[in-house]
């Protein structure tokens, strides 16, 4: 299952809020319009939850759930829903794709310079850290994104410091 970052406009829009509604907690069925169920809401904290669909983990704000007979309700379907991520994703895997491409430079993801992209193979990327072919280090597609601001790994640089460090075997300092 996927975490995806939800800003549909779509259903905030469609939703009915609710000044208080008691039965947005955790463990709740949430039901959507043709009374079937959504999904179940796996957390609730600081106005916001996390609706699991039982193929993605979606926050939504608290007001956007209706109350119901039977538990909360909201105005689209489990499709819709599942739908809105699956398209969401899709089109983030595009734009990070079109970004990850041979000689790309990449930041880590406190915008610091991380490298550039010397290899892709499959699901693996080599980067040469600081643009030096002797500093590589190889992280998976899904370790990026790519947008405004060109091609970002998801990790920091410190992340991967101490990933390699942990990697390295006893008494080699050199990495790659």
């Amino acid at each position: 299952m996927k975490f995806a970052k939800l800003a549909v406009a779509a259903i905030a829009l469609a939703a009915t809020p609710a000044l208080a509604n008691e039965q947005v907690v955790a463990g709740a069925v949430v039901t959507g319009p043709e009374g079937n169920a959504v999904g179940t809401i796996v957390s609730v904290e600081n106005g916001q939850t996390v609706l699991d669909t039982g193929k993605h983990k979606v926050p939504l704000a608290v007001d956007m759930y209706g109350e119901g007979e039977a538990g909360p309700t909201i105005t689209v379907t489990k499709a819709q829903i599942d739908g809105m991520i699956d398209a969401q994703l899709a089109e983030a895997a595009a734009k990070r794709d079109a970004a990850l491409v041979v000689g790309a430079q990449a930041m880590d993801a406190e915008h610091a310079p991380l490298g550039t992209v010397l290899e892709i193979n499959g699901d693996n990327v080599v980067i040469a850290r600081g643009g030096d072919e002797t500093d590589k280090v190889t992280l998976l597609r899904e370790h990026f994104s790519g947008g405004e601001h060109g091609l970002m790994a998801l990790l920091t640089n410190a992340q991967i410091e101490a990933a390699m460090a942990q990697a390295a075997p006893a008494g080699d300092s050199a990495g790659e």
